[in-house]
């Protein structure tokens, strides 16, 4: 396996539409790495141009110590997994898999070995003699990456491979493939537009927008320790309440409420950020609190979402499940000061 290294890289398309800006990442060996994103925010294309399916306008792309700006596709010894499975309906998922490795003159007993080891790891087994048309959506996705890792290539490159199934197989397909980067020892690099795939599978994840690269790091410090609020409020659902605050010393001020900050941010306004799990029924003497005024209630089993209104502010909270609660409801929340956020007003960078 081998790590990669985006160094200054640029993608500029015709009009000088700028895709991706000045990106610099580096993918360590064996290394999950998302990149995460709204569409047009140049994840993809940034994935391209590692595959050499997009050329690079300026810098350069490392696999490993190679420098390969200007290999061709097949000589990067990499692996892609697209959203569509482009699987042949007309061969057997046995086949499906070879074929690949049949088109480079690959020996037969090593495309045997490759195929039946593939289909080991995937619990392929049985379904070896089936059509592709056999296969349900998950199974399907399984025999793509399947022929992906018959090539046992350096990279594993996935964009969007589970934007074609339904919520309860995506959830599954997203265990099936930590379990196989596990087993396979492999670097993946894996583009998606869904946070939740972001937050579950990388083990580090790299935050885009607009081509510019806005924060990599593990996913836990992402959550708790965004860089800004472009990243703050893309990651996390319900997204972070943003509450414009002026602050005086250590005291922020709201429309609706006030809160002791625990250090003076140095500014006198700001962007106060807020989690919805960061809010919850439990208000405290001396501890400051917000009323809420309840307009929407939504309960989805083990959380209960409250959106409502403070002062002049739209808030969301996440309470208990158990309180009773109706729209029109007046309920005083307590505040995590813990996990409190402040962002810049004018650069909406983090400044707690």
């Amino acid at each position: 396996m081998a790590s990669v290294s985006y160094e200054n890289v640029t993608k500029r398309f015709a009009g000088d539409t700028l895709a991706v800006n000045n990106l610099s990442l580096e993918v360590k060996d064996t290394e999950f790495m998302v990149l995460v994103g709204p569409s047009g925010c140049g994840k993809s294309t940034a994935l391209r141009m590692l595959a050499g399916l997009e050329d690079i306008t300026e810098g350069q792309i490392k696999i490993g110590d190679r420098v390969v700006n200007d290999m061709p596709p097949r000589d990067r010894d990499i692996a892609m997994v697209f959203q569509s499975y482009a699987l042949y309906p007309h061969m057997s998922v046995y086949d499906n898999m070879a074929f690949g490795l049949k088109m480079r003159g690959t020996p037969r007993a090593d495309i045997d070995r490759r195929v039946n080891d593939a289909a080991k790891i995937l619990e392929l087994g049985p379904l070896l003699k089936r059509k592709p048309r056999q296969l349900s959506g998950g199974q399907r996705q399984r025999v793509a990456l399947g022929r992906a890792i018959v090539r046992e290539p350096q990279v594993f490159l996935l964009d969007e491979p589970l934007s074609n199934l339904d919520a309860k197989l995506r959830v599954q397909t997203r265990i099936e493939l930590q379990k196989q980067h596990r087993a396979l020892h492999a670097t993946f690099i894996y583009v998606t537009h869904d946070q939740v795939e972001a937050m579950t599978m990388g083990d580090r994840i790299a935050v885009m927008r607009d081509g510019i690269l806005q924060q990599v790091a593990p996913p836990r410090e992402i959550y708790d320790n965004p860089a800004n609020m472009y990243v703050a409020g893309f990651i996390g659902s319900p997204t972070m309440n943003f509450i414009p605050v002026t602050v005086n010393g250590t005291t922020a001020k709201a429309s609706g409420f006030e809160l002791e900050l625990p250090r003076a941010p140095g500014v006198e306004k700001g962007i106060l950020g807020i989690r919805p799990e960061a809010l919850d029924e439990h208000a405290r003497e001396g501890h400051g609190g917000l009323d809420l005024k309840v307009e929407v209630v939504e309960v989805l089993g083990s959380d209960q979402f409250l959106y409502g209104i403070v002062g002049g502010d739209a808030i969301t909270a996440r309470v208990d499940p158990a309180l009773k609660v109706a729209p029109g409801d007046r309920v005083r929340l307590g505040v995590d000061m813990r996990r409190l956020h402040l962002f810049d007003t004018e650069s909406e960078k983090a400044l707690m």
